[in-house]
């Protein structure tokens, strides 16, 4: 099976980020067949036996915290699951660096789904299958809203622009 990992922060202290050769490394140490990565913003695609994702991401985060020292909360879909969640674009003629999506470990609770609602300004904001997709009206950091989507507020999760999805798509 595929899977595609995806790490909420690839800052490890002051001045210093992950570089996605650890990434890989981290991922071969467990034994995780042909990891590679896309972009160098901590997405990592590999290939296991068929598992449950929660025990993957445990598995990853532990052997990250003891590589890196720190803990980094990362996301893990399916090949499917992402292929799925990529036809599920509900904003598809906006432009790529506009529309974000935050995919989320659990689904957007519905506490965290109105408070992005009250905090979306002038942003578009849509719900899919417990998935956030927000579609900026210009550059996303020229908006408020990414400062109130925070694992208190939403729980994990981790955001990446629709360029970058469509990127991670194509290469599985």
């Amino acid at each position: 099976m595929t899977y595609v990992a995806l790490l909420y922060s690839i800052v490890l202290n002051e001045g210093r980020r992950l570089v996605m050769s650890d990434l890989r490394a981290i991922a071969a140490g467990l034994g995780l067949a042909h990891p590679r990565t896309r972009l160098a913003t901590g997405n990592l695609i590999f290939e296991t036996e068929d598992q449950p994702v929660p025990q993957l991401e445990s598995r990853l985060e532990k052997a990250f915290a003891e590589a890196m020292g720190k803990h980094v909360d990362i996301i893990i879909r399916t090949a499917p699951d992402w292929r799925r969640l990529t036809r599920g674009n509900p904003f598809p003629d906006r432009a790529g660096d506009q529309v974000c999506l935050r995919i989320m470990r659990e689904p957007l609770a519905d506490s965290g789904w109105e408070h992005v609602r009250e905090k979306a300004g002038d942003a578009e904001v849509r719900r899919v299958n417990g998935d956030l997709w927000v579609a900026f009206p210009g550059q996303p950091g020229d908006s408020r809203l990414p400062g109130h989507l925070t694992t208190k507020t939403l729980g994990v999760g981790t955001m990446r622009n629709w360029n970058t999805v469509r990127r991670i798509d194509d290469a599985l």
